[in-house]
Protein backbone atom coordinates (compact mmCIF):
# COMPACT_ATOMS: atom_id res chain seq x y z
CA UNK A 1 0.00 0.00 0.00
CA UNK A 2 1.44 3.42 -1.14
CA UNK A 3 1.62 6.36 1.32
CA UNK A 4 -1.37 8.96 1.61
CA UNK A 5 0.66 11.88 2.34
CA UNK A 6 3.53 11.73 -0.29
CA UNK A 7 1.34 12.76 -3.13
CA UNK A 8 1.89 16.21 -4.45
CA UNK A 9 -0.94 16.31 -6.39
CA UNK A 10 -3.37 15.21 -3.51
CA UNK A 11 -5.85 17.23 -1.99
CA UNK A 12 -4.75 17.85 2.13
CA UNK A 13 -6.06 19.79 5.31
CA UNK A 14 -4.02 21.16 7.57
CA UNK A 15 -4.68 20.26 11.39
CA UNK A 16 -4.16 21.73 14.40
CA UNK A 17 -4.54 19.84 18.44
CA UNK A 18 -4.77 21.05 21.59
CA UNK A 19 -1.16 21.10 22.26
CA UNK A 20 -0.82 23.65 19.33
CA UNK A 21 0.63 20.62 16.92
CA UNK A 22 -0.28 21.01 13.60
CA UNK A 23 -0.28 17.91 10.79
CA UNK A 24 -0.50 17.35 7.06
CA UNK A 25 -3.45 15.07 6.81
CA UNK A 26 -4.75 13.78 3.56
CA UNK A 27 -8.14 15.57 2.84
CA UNK A 28 -9.92 11.93 1.89
CA UNK A 29 -9.23 10.04 5.74
CA UNK A 30 -11.73 11.09 8.42
CA UNK A 31 -9.80 14.00 10.54
CA UNK A 32 -9.05 12.05 13.57
CA UNK A 33 -10.63 13.01 17.18
CA UNK A 34 -8.51 15.79 18.88
CA UNK A 35 -7.51 17.70 15.58
CA UNK A 36 -9.16 20.22 14.26
CA UNK A 37 -8.57 21.57 10.94
CA UNK A 38 -7.11 25.23 10.30
CA UNK A 39 -6.45 24.94 6.34
CA UNK A 40 -9.36 23.28 4.23
CA UNK A 41 -8.77 21.06 0.57
CA UNK A 42 -5.51 22.12 -0.91
CA UNK A 43 -2.63 21.09 -2.91
CA UNK A 44 0.57 19.42 -0.30
CA UNK A 45 2.90 22.09 -0.86
CA UNK A 46 0.14 24.58 0.33
CA UNK A 47 -0.41 22.94 3.07
CA UNK A 48 3.31 22.45 3.95
CA UNK A 49 4.08 26.32 3.57
CA UNK A 50 0.57 27.24 5.68
CA UNK A 51 2.37 25.24 8.71
CA UNK A 52 6.23 26.44 8.33
CA UNK A 53 4.50 29.85 8.55
CA UNK A 54 1.58 29.14 11.52
CA UNK A 55 3.79 26.57 14.17
CA UNK A 56 7.21 28.32 14.59
CA UNK A 57 7.34 27.05 18.26
CA UNK A 58 7.56 23.20 18.26
CA UNK A 59 7.14 22.90 22.05
CA UNK A 60 3.89 21.60 22.82
CA UNK A 61 1.44 24.07 24.45
CA UNK A 62 1.28 22.12 27.93
CA UNK A 63 5.23 22.10 28.07
CA UNK A 64 4.78 26.57 27.33
CA UNK A 65 2.48 27.06 30.20
CA UNK A 66 5.37 25.08 32.31
CA UNK A 67 8.29 26.78 31.37
CA UNK A 68 5.86 29.95 31.67
CA UNK A 69 5.11 29.20 35.44
CA UNK A 70 8.58 27.96 36.23
CA UNK A 71 10.00 31.45 34.39
CA UNK A 72 7.37 33.21 36.19
CA UNK A 73 8.48 31.39 39.73
CA UNK A 74 12.34 32.22 38.94
CA UNK A 75 11.19 35.82 38.38
CA UNK A 76 9.24 36.15 41.47
CA UNK A 77 12.22 34.33 43.96
CA UNK A 78 9.23 31.70 44.57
Amino acid sequence: MSNPFDYEDSSYLVLKNDEGQYSLWPASIEVPKGWTQMLGKAKRRVCLDYIAEQWTDMKPLSLCDETGILESLHETGG
